[in-house]
């Protein structure tokens, strides 16, 4: 647990100058990092979420009304979940109390909420600040309901998952939730050119390499600030004050982008993948496989998913649809990576540029529903296998038609549901589109045959 004299720099913060709780002297400016030197003290102070702190927005009325309420801050990492939850905490003349879900528990809650009672007893709120809600368990979180709803603390939740998933409905109904973006390039610029200018860092960088620390922050602050002190440290190092693109190269090790297996990024990003090959939009498919693979998704997951979508997405207007995502798989398994991710590539754009149709997707989905909601109906006796002398004695298969032996090696008029279903129903509706436009014709001749013999057999019984 940390008080607003401690806890970990979530992005970046002014160099304290009081004493510390116990009485220590501080640590020496250099020896805070960047993040905490650089910490907003005031709201005015924060780059990015204009869409919440500019004026007339959510965050910036909360500020003005005079009166904390329970929040959820919802966003990826390093855009100022903490900073806004310990400026909250500053305006209100609060005691900030912060957990960590990953290191918190029972005990770590229950010292919190003593601590309240001793603010209220002094007059004084409390912000309870949890980072990384989503990590408490079902109890866990329903152990801060009470004291939310009697207003011994006002809870802010910092999550990097979706609350709506992550976080108990009881304690979701009395918070607001708040979603923080990514910071832009603007955003990433301005607090670069912040750092360099106050963060004593004694350092330059040319315009190549501020592009370079600003691609690999991909749009974490506390991730740029931390960027920059690695390279303050090779600069020194290497005798030198200036950085160009080639030395930032060299000094720090290639990031991968923001990607979260298991968490919004990852299923947000195959989303985007599965609507751009839906939409045959070959290149922006290309771009979110690539990304992926550039965030370490495993390319077999990939590739799974790449089966799921010929089936589902282009399905019978061209069944090499799925032969292609299925060579892939298996030839990406037996190459390997980088060699095997050509093949998969191969398949996103075959899969994106290939005509599409959801029909059997479709029919499968509407033939279970049909079923789920019917009786378990006979099989027709002349659909019965007959292996047994007494199985052929009553009769099963007797009047069978064997399709190879009609014309066109299809038994015109045959019916294939069961007897008691009043109409055939019809879950498979071939698209125009692609193979399945031949298909369509196909099963449209047939039936014809079908009422044809149909209108022949009732005018036989006349």
């Amino acid at each position: 647990m940390a008080t607003a004299d401690g806890g970990t720099a979530d992005l970046f913060g002014a160099a304290p100058t009081a004493p510390s709780p116990n009485g220590q002297p501080r640590l020496a400016a250099e020896h805070i990092p960047l993040a905490e030197r650089l910490r907003p003290t005031h709201m005015d102070e924060v780059i990015g979420q204009s869409h919440l702190l500019g004026p007339g927005k959510p965050l910036r009325l909360a500020f003005q009304a005079g009166k904390p309420h329970s929040m959820i801050l919802w966003g990826p990492p390093g855009v100022g979940k903490t900073t806004l939850a310990r400026l909250m905490a500053h305006h209100f003349d609060a005691d900030f109390i912060q957990i960590s879900a990953v290191l918190a528990g029972v005990k770590e809650i229950r010292e919190a909420v003593e601590r309240a009672r001793v603010n209220q007893s002094l007059g004084r709120q409390t912000i309870l600040f949890v980072d990384e809600v989503h990590r408490f368990n079902k109890s866990q979180q329903d152990a801060f309901l009470p004291h939310v709803e009697s207003g011994l603390v006002t809870f802010i939740g910092a999550t990097t998952e979706n609350p709506s998933f992550e976080v108990v409905g009881a304690l979701l109904s009395r918070a607001q939730v708040y979603v923080l973006k990514s910071l832009d390039d603007a955003d990433l610029a301005a607090l670069l050119s912040r750092a360099l200018d106050q963060g004593g860092l004694g350092i330059r960088v040319d315009e190549g390499g501020r592009q370079q620390l600003l691609a690999q922050a991909d749009g974490d602050g506390r991730r740029l600030l931390n960027l920059l002190e690695q390279l303050a440290t090779a600069l020194t190092a290497a005798g030198r004050e200036e950085a160009d693109a080639d030395f930032v190269g060299e000094a720090l090790a290639p990031s991968r982008r923001r990607f979260d297996k298991g968490g919004d990024a990852f299923y947000d990003q195959i989303s985007a993948l599965h609507k751009s090959v839906r939409g045959s939009n070959p290149d922006a498919s290309l771009y979110w496989f690539t990304r992926m693979l550039d965030g370490g998704a495993d390319p077999l997951y990939l590739g799974r998913r790449l089966l799921r979508m010929a089936v589902e997405d282009v399905g019978l207007a061209d069944p090499r649809a799925l032969t292609t995502a299925l060579e892939a798989v298996a030839t990406y398994e037996r190459l390997g990576s980088p060699e095997g991710e050509l093949a998969l590539a191969q398949a996103v754009i075959y899969l994106a540029c290939a005509p599409k149709s959801n029909a059997v997707y479709t029919a499968y989905n509407t033939a279970r529903r049909f079923v789920a909601e019917d009786g378990s109906r006979p099989v027709p006796v002349h659909l019965r296998n007959a292996p047994t002398r007494l199985m052929k004695e009553l009769g099963y298969g007797r009047e069978y038609r064997y399709a190879h032996d009609e014309p066109e090696a299809y038994a015109a008029g045959e019916r294939y549901f069961p007897d008691e279903l009043p109409r055939d129903p019809r879950f498979y509706q071939p698209t125009p589109r692609g193979v399945e436009a031949r298909i369509g014709e196909r099963l449209e001749h047939l039936r014809q045959l079908d009422r044809s013999a149909r209108d022949h057999g009732e005018k036989g019984q006349t």
